[in-house]
Order: C-alpha cells, then sequence, then structure tokens
C-alpha cells in the first residue's frame, strides 16, 4: 500500500483497518521507497526496544532510504545513534538535563501561560495554535537553552520551516538550517566565553571520566532539544485542548475534579499523541516482526499512534477516558531511545490545560473547520478556534 492512502486524513480510520488485517504492512513510504510498517501494541513496543533495530542510517541499504539530509553539524544527536555512542552521549546529557532542572521550570511555564493568556483578555476568539499552543514552548524551550529574548522570534520561524514545510516556498528548510546552524555556532562560542545557568552551558561543561560531547554532538543536541521541544508540546497542548473541547462529558469531569489532570495528560498523550511514527529503524540483521521477517537494512516504520489505539491493550481505545489508566502508551517511545524530554513535556502539556481551563470556564470551540498539518508523521493542529 501507499503510506499516503488515507493518512493525511483518516490516521486511526486506516491504522484500525491495518491492524486487524494483519501485524506487519509493506508499505510505499513517505519518502517512495518501500519499508514495513508495524501497528500492533506488543509489535511496536518489542520494535522500540529491539537492539537489532538501529537508527543508524548507515545501516540502510544502499539506495533505500532518502529521508531528511541534515549537515554533519545537526546529524549527530541521539535520534541516529546506537551504543556505545548513544549510550555516552544520553548519559553525559543526563547529567545536565536533570529532574530537578525540570522541576525548576514549572514557575516559569506557569508564568509565561499566564502570560500569553493575558494577552488574550478577558473574552473574544482566538486561534490557540499561534496564540498560546506555540509561543508556549518556544519561550520554555528557549529560557532552557539560554536563547536571549531578541532571538525568539527568529527561532520560532525556522523551526515552523521545518515543522510545517510551506510548499510555496520548498527552499524555505534549508534555509532555515543553515540559519540555525550558523545561530548554534555563535551561541556556542558566546557560551564558552560567557556560561550562564543554562542547559546550553551546562552541556558545554559537562564530563564524565574525562569525556565530553564533541562539537557537532553539542550542535546536534542543541538543534535537537529546540525542535523536538518545540514541536511535540506545541502538538500535544494543541490536540489535548481539541481532545478536550470535543468532549464535554470529560471537559466537565476535569473541571469537578483538577486532581485528574496529570493522568489526563498521559490519556491525552494516548488518545492523540504527537506522532503518528516513530523514527525509522533499519535491521542490521534478518528480524522477524509479528511473523513476517524483515531483511536486514530495509527501513521499518512502527506507529505509536496505531499502538496506542490497539483493543488489546487498551480497551475501547477510541474512547477518551480520563479515568483511564493510560500508563504504558507509547507516545514518548520506549526502551534506550525513550524521550529525554518526556518529563517537560508533561510538565509544560498539565501546566498549559491548568492555567487555561482556570482563566477560561466557557472556553469553546470557534466556527470554522479544523486543519491538521499535512504530514504522515507528525499529529498536530495547523490552527485551533476558540472562542472564551
Amino acid at each position: 500500500m501507499d503510506l499516503a492512502d488515507g493518512l493525511l486524513d483518516h490516521p486511526y480510520d486506516v491504522y484500525r483497518r491495518l491492524r486487524d488485517s494483519a501485524p506487519v504492512h509493506r508499505i510505499t513510504g513517505p519518502d517512495g521507497t518501500p519499508a514495513w510498517l508495524v501497528t500492533r501494541y506488543d509489535d511496536v513496543r518489542d520494535a522500540l526496544a529491539d537492539p537489532r533495530l538501529s537508527l543508524d542510517k548507515r545501516h540502510a541499504t544502499a539506495g533505500t532510504y532518502k529521508g531528511f539530509s541534515l549537515p554533519p553539524a545537526l546529524d549527530a544527536n541521539l535520534l541516529n545513534m546506537d551504543p556505545p555512542d548513544h549510550t555516552r552521549v544520553r548519559r553525559l546529557v543526563g547529567r545536565a538535563f536533570t529532574p530537578r532542572r525540570v522541576q525548576g521550570l514549572r514557575a516559569p511555564i506557569r508564568r509565561t501561560a499566564d502570560a500569553l493568556l493575558d494577552a488574550l483578555g478577558p473574552h473574544g476568539s482566538a486561534d490557540l495554535v499561534a496564540a498560546y499552543a506555540a509561543p508556549l514552548p518556544i519561550t520554555v524551550i528557549c529560557d532552557l537553552l539560554g536563547i536571549p529574548d531578541r532571538h525568539r522570534l527568529d527561532f520560532r520561524v525556522w523551526t515552523d520551516s521545518l515543522v510545517a514545510p510551506d510548499p510555496a516556498r520548498p527552499e524555505a528548510g534549508k534555509e532555515a538550517v543553515v540559519a540555525l546552524l550558523e545561530y548554534f555556532t555563535r551561541l556556542l562560542r558566546d557560551k564558552r566565553a560567557e556560561p550562564d545557568d543554562d542547559l546550553l552551558s551546562d552541556l558545554i561543561a559537562v564530563r564524565d571520566d574525562g569525556d565530553r560531547l564533541s562539537e557537532d554532538e553539542l550542535m546536534s543536541l542543541a538543534f535537537l532539544i529546540l525542535f523536538a521541544g518545540y514541536e511535540n508540546a506545541m502538538q500535544l497542548i494543541g490536540n489535548s485542548v481539541l481532545a478536550l473541547l470535543s468532549h464535554p462529558d470529560q471537559l466537565a469531569a476535569l473541571r469537578r475534579d483538577p486532581g485528574l489532570l496529570p493522568g489526563a495528560v498521559e490519556e491525552f498523550a494516548r488518545y492523540e499523541g504527537p506522532a503518528l511514527l516513530a523514527i525509522r529503524r533499519f535491521p542490521v540483521e534478518d528480524v522477524t516482526i509479528g511473523g513476517v521477517t524483515v531483511p536486514a537494512g530495509e527501513t521499518v516504520w512502527v506507529s505509536p499512534a496505531a499502538a496506542n489505539r490497539d483493543p488489546a491493550r487498551f480497551p475501547d481505545p477510541d474512547r477518551l477516558d480520563l479515568g483511564r489508566d493510560a500508563g504504558g502508551h507509547l507516545t514518548l517511545g520506549h526502551g534506550i531511545h525513550y524521550c529525554l524530554g518526556a518529563p517537560l513535556a508533561r510538565a509544560e502539556t498539565e501546566i498549559a490545560l491548568a492555567a487555561l481551563l482556570e482563566r477560561f470556564p466557557d472556553l469553546a470551540l470557534g466556527e470554522g473547520a479544523l486543519r491538521w498539518r499535512r504530514s504522515l508523521r507528525a499529529r498536530g493542529l495547523v490552527a485551533l478556534p476558540v472562542t472564551y
């Protein structure tokens, strides 16, 4: 099948049919090359943690995977690494990206959320993505990395060019990559000369038994933290608000009991997470998945979105249920590649929703058709019209 068939408009309907018919499907991937798609929960979970499925595209059969090309200075990131390099870099990053640091961001996140809601005024209508779901995470990520206020609008423009490319400007993505590379080169130089109390300064300084991050690893990590931290949080916040406003009974339950919110974030991530497909993988040897043998070097796509709606794992999976135990969802990955920024994404979403619901007791969907980003990999809204 062509992976684009129906997925852009009705992904969960397509994934349901695929799950029901077979565990693994031969497909045409987003780049036009053959690939294998894994959709059932147990198979997806196992594949995410299988060391025989490499993230390093050097294991791809020559002439097959095309994918998105980044310059080497931005490509040396955790999404392209296997052990032992992955183990080393993740250990070093973990020494700087601590739970204490994330906990310390909660108060600033709430202040940013409140300031954005203040700007909306007490009543009216707005695009909640442009006014809230997007500027909140870009502000948080820039605070985390130590990026000055005057450059934050540039970062949002560059990141949006990569997250949601404009078909009328195909060159914009490459221009954004060049601009990000030039900016991070200057920023790293400045942080070395004058370290500050931010993650980037800590990543420059961190070492373990004399080992430290290389220049390309530092640059790539800064790019990954910016890009993934902004994109995933923006989409999860927007998707969560839409899910609530589309399910008045669940919204009412959450308003009655705000203590449901931490568990609700897990259910939102399961029900309408920001990722339809995980990062592509390449078997280093022939691998059997769901009874299907995938030859070494061929592209494997696993779908957290399909797995999270598997009735074998989550009963009545197409129903939003904030009382559900959604633990074990695969939106944030599994195994050694589990999302490093998961605690931050959870905190941002929880705080964003709490502030929004407290401020606007009559929040409702506005007029106009909802538009989803035209992406086979990411699941997020282009705009979310609301009234308040």
